[in-house]
C-alpha cells in the first residue's frame, strides 16, 4: 500500500507559485530596464527583447491558468515540465544580462557626449575637487578609473580638453602614484607606468614620501608634479571603450 504525504500536494503547489514569482520578478525587472534605455539603443534593445517577453508572457498564462488538482491528484513535474521552466528561468537571466550590457553601453555614450572621445576611451573632467582617493572611486562608480596618459599624444590630448572644458583650472589628478613604494609609480591597476611627462623646471618629482600622488598641471602645458593625496583637485576620468 502506498503512503500518502497530506501536504505533499501543498507544498509542490508552494514550490510551483515561488517558482513563478522568481520569474515574473526577474521578468518585470528585464521590462523595466529596458523602458528606462533611452536613444539608439532602446529600439535596438526593444527588437531583441519584446518578442522574447511576449513568449514568455504567453508560458506564464498558460501555467497560471492550468485547472486545480485536488491534493490527491497533485504529481511531480514531469520531465518535460522542468525543462520548459528551466529554458524560461535561462532565456529571462540572459535577456537580463543583455540589457545590462546596454544600459552600460549607453552610460558610456553619454559619457563621450559630455567629454571627449579619442584613443579608444572617453575621457571626462571632473569639477568638484576632491582627495586623490575620493576621486579615483568616483571615477570607478561612473565605470572608470583616473585617466593616465600612456604617451606624449594622450597627455597632449588631456591637457588641452582639461583647458576646454575647465577653463581657469591649473591642475587635474591623473592614475598615477607611488603610495605603495616610493620612487616607484603605478596607475590605478597598479601596474608600472613607463611614460611621463615632469616637470623638470620644478625638480619634480620631489620625492618626498608625503607627495606621493600626481597632477597634471594645465598651467605648466601638461607636465606633471607629485602632489599630497589629501590635496582637494579636480580630475579626470577615463572610460575604456569596448
Amino acid at each position: 500500500m502506498q503512503r500518502e504525504y497530506p501536504h505533499r500536494g501543498a507544498s509542490i503547489y508552494i514550490l510551483s507559485c515561488v517558482q513563478w514569482f522568481w520569474s515574473l520578478s526577474r521578468l518585470y525587472k528585464v521590462c523595466h530596464c529596458v523602458l528606462s534605455l533611452q536613444g539608439p539603443l532602446a529600439s535596438d534593445m526593444a527588437r531583441l527583447v519584446l518578442p522574447f517577453l511576449f513568449a514568455l508572457c504567453f508560458l506564464l498564462h498558460l501555467s497560471s491558468s492550468r485547472p486545480s488538482r485536488s491534493r490527491k491528484a497533485v504529481s511531480p513535474r514531469q520531465p518535460g515540465e522542468a525543462a520548459a521552466e528551466d529554458e524560461v528561468k535561462s532565456q529571462l537571466e540572459r535577456l537580463w544580462r543583455e540589457v545590462n550590457s546596454l544600459k552600460e553601453m549607453q552610460a558610456l555614450q553619454t559619457v563621450c557626449l559630455r567629454g571627449i572621445k579619442a584613443h579608444r576611451k572617453c575621457y571626462l573632467t571632473i569639477e568638484e575637487p576632491k582627495h586623490y582617493h575620493e576621486a579615483n572611486e568616483d571615477c570607478i562608480a561612473q565605470g572608470g578609473t583616473l585617466a593616465t596618459p600612456r604617451d606624449l599624444t594622450e597627455n597632449n590630448d588631456l591637457r588641452d580638453y582639461a583647458k576646454r572644458s575647465a577653463p581657469g583650472s591649473r591642475d587635474f589628478w591623473i592614475g598615477v602614484a607611488d603610495i605603495v613604494k616610493e620612487g616607484q609609480y603605478v596607475d590605478v591597476n597598479s601596474l608600472p607606468v613607463s611614460y611621463f611627462n615632469w616637470d623638470r623646471s620644478k625638480k619634480q618629482p620631489t620625492g618626498t614620501n608625503r607627495e606621493s600622488c600626481v597632477a597634471l598641471s594645465v598651467v605648466a602645458q601638461g607636465k606633471w608634479y607629485d602632489e599630497v593625496c589629501r590635496s582637494l583637485k579636480k580630475y579626470i576620468c577615463e572610460y575604456v571603450i569596448p
